[in-house]
C-alpha cells in the first residue's frame, strides 16, 4: 500500500511555475486515485483477513490463488499512476485499465473464496454456513459491480473511477455481508 503515494509528486520549487496552492490543486485526480486505491487495498487487506479467518487450512492452489490474488493488488500502482495522469485526455482507456485491474482482482477473489468455500477441510468447522454463502453473495454482487464499472470507464470514464471508490466503502462497511444473510 506504501507504493501507492510514490506516483503523488512534489511540485518543483522556484521554477517560475504556478504557485505552490494551483500546483497542488491541479493534482486533484492523482490524490482521487491514490485514496480509492488505497482504500480499496485497505478493504481488501480486511476482507483477505476475515476470508482466512473462516479459513483454517491450506493447500497449494489455494497458495497459487492467493498469489495471483496478490499479483493484481501489488500491480495496482501502475493503473492508479495511469489514471491519475489521463484524467482529462484519453482518460477511456486509462479508466478502463484501472477499472480492469479491479475486475481482475475480484474475479480472482470470487475464484480464491469459490475454491476455499467448496473444498472440503479448507474452512473451519465452525464456519458459519449463512456467513460463508452472504460472503458469496456478496462477492458476486461485487463482481458485477466491477463489470459495471469497467463498462461505464469506456462512456463515462470518471463515474468509472467514482463507482470503484463505492465499491470500496461498500465492502468497508463492518455490516456489509449481514444484509445478505437474511432473518437470524
Amino acid at each position: 500500500m506504501t507504493l501507492l503515494v510514490l506516483d503523488l509528486k512534489v511540485p518543483p520549487a522556484g521554477t517560475g511555475g504556478p504557485p505552490l496552492w494551483s500546483a497542488l490543486l491541479r493534482a486533484w485526480p492523482s490524490y482521487l486515485a491514490f485514496v480509492t486505491s488505497f482504500a480499496t487495498v485497505g478493504i481488501m487487506w480486511i476482507n483477505h483477513h476475515l476470508n482466512f479467518t473462516l479459513i483454517r487450512r491450506t493447500d497449494h492452489t489455494l497458495l497459487v490463488l492467493n498469489g495471483i490474488l496478490l499479483l493484481g493488488v501489488t500491480f495496482l500502482p501502475f493503473p492508479t499512476a495511469l489514471a491519475a495522469a489521463y484524467v482529462g485526455h484519453g482518460e477511456r482507456v486509462a479508466a478502463a485499465v484501472y477499472t480492469g485491474t479491479f475486475l481482475f482482482i475480484a474475479a480472482v477473489w470470487n475464484v480464491l473464496w469459490r475454491y476455499a468455500s467448496g473444498r472440503s477441510g479448507l474452512l473451519a468447522p465452525d464456519a458459519d454456513p449463512r456467513l460463508v454463502a452472504a460472503i458469496t453473495r456478496a462477492y458476486n454482487a461485487g463482481l458485477l459491480a466491477y463489470v459495471v464499472a469497467f463498462g461505464v470507464g469506456f462512456v463515462r470514464p470518471l463515474a468509472s473511477l467514482v463507482l470503484v471508490g463505492l465499491l470500496a466503502v461498500y465492502f468497508a462497511l463492518p455490516t456489509q455481508y449481514h444484509r445478505w444473510l437474511g432473518p437470524l
